[in-house]
């Protein structure tokens, strides 16, 4: 029995010492790739078009972000099936740091609006959150409405002859059209493009009647009088619109709602690399010239508090309990 036991010791002790070696070169493992990170090109996919909102968005904190960790940021636009055909391939992407989702408010909703989606919103690691955009409702330049309460009353009165445009399934406007929906209580005719371009080109021709799309879209349009704005969706007017009045203010406090955006990477992306990347974030988002941008597109880059891989898995969770009810009451899903 003592031979046995003083054996077994041993033996535990050899074990020991091949685990505390395991730890150490984990450790230094660790060290090693945080030093050299990042190495090469990253790319920054972005699950809609280019030219669109959200690409506007990575496009201006991508470059930002290459200055800050020493190599490049390419973005990819991987457009199709509401951003979740690009947010896809991301979760499907090696989990090395080299490759990275930019997605706004989708990465939430898509939960609910999916029914056989092919990741799972949450299985993502995060690195931080880029800003909160808002949406102004707009509609063709000679729509016969005055203000927003008289808008209001117009679709109601006429919704059967009315037509709303959005960008697809899952675009920001398509939500913002289901809120619209639920808090006049009234179902009108919608016309899903394949992208926020066309949809705004068909707008600007008269083709449809009206739109709620992000400041970041329609700025442009508003400012050279091309669309009419009725309201901000947001609880205070905006500072590139302060004439503009609120939902809120016209009566429709529900219908309150920003487009966020977010970076993520594959599931299992060393933290490492992830806080590497929230701390270029924070550099980007701290730039004059990325803060005078944003202005200019009517908003503003999120906090250094806020630009962190907590603040947006707190935020995405959030954000998937607030849409549930709202889609399912709204009865709209794509497979």
């Amino acid at each position: 029995m003592p031979g046995a036991y003083a054996e077994f010791l041993g033996g535990n002790m050899a074990m020991k010492r091949i685990l505390g070696a395991l730890c150490a070169a984990t450790v230094l493992s660790s060290a090693a790739f945080a030093e050299g990170y990042p190495e090469r090109t990253i790319t920054m996919v972005v699950p809609f078009a280019a030219g669109g909102p959200t690409d506007t968005v990575a496009r201006l904190v991508a470059e930002k972000m290459s200055t800050d960790l020493g190599q490049q940021i390419v973005v990819e636009n991987v457009g199709g099936a509401g951003g979740t055909l690009g947010a896809g391939n991301v979760a499907k992407a090696e989990a090395d740091g080299y490759t990275i989702l930019l997605h706004h408010i989708g990465m939430a909703t898509s939960a609910t609006l999916y029914r056989n989606l092919p990741y799972d919103p949450l299985g993502f690691e995060y690195v931080g959150l880029v800003t909160e955009v808002p949406m102004v409702m707009v509609a063709r330049k000679d729509f016969p409405a005055a203000d927003f309460p008289a808008f209001v009353e117009y679709v109601k009165g006429n919704a059967d002859k009315v037509t709303m445009a959005n960008a697809g399934i899952g675009a920001a406007s398509h939500l913002c059209g289901m809120l619209f929906q639920s808090a006049i209580d009234t179902q009108f005719v919608t016309v899903p493009y394949k992208g926020t371009g066309p949809a705004m080109t068909d707008l600007l021709g008269g083709q449809v009647d009206f739109m709620c799309d992000q400041t970041t879209n329609t700025t442009q349009q508003i400012t050279g009088g091309t669309i009419k704005a009725y309201a901000a969706t947001t609880p205070e007017r905006l500072a590139i619109f302060p004439d503009l009045p609120t939902v809120a203010e016209g009566g429709l406090p529900q219908m309150e709602v920003s487009i966020w955006h977010g970076i993520y990477a594959p599931h299992g992306t060393p933290a490492e690399a992830t806080g590497r990347l929230s701390t270029a974030l924070q550099f980007a988002l701290a730039d004059p010239g990325v803060t005078k941008a944003m202005a200019d597109l009517g908003t503003a880059p999120s906090p250094a508090a806020d630009a962190t891989p907590a603040a947006l898995k707190t935020k995405l969770e959030t954000e998937i309990a607030r849409w549930k009810p709202v889609i399912e009451a709204a009865g709209v899903y794509a497979d």
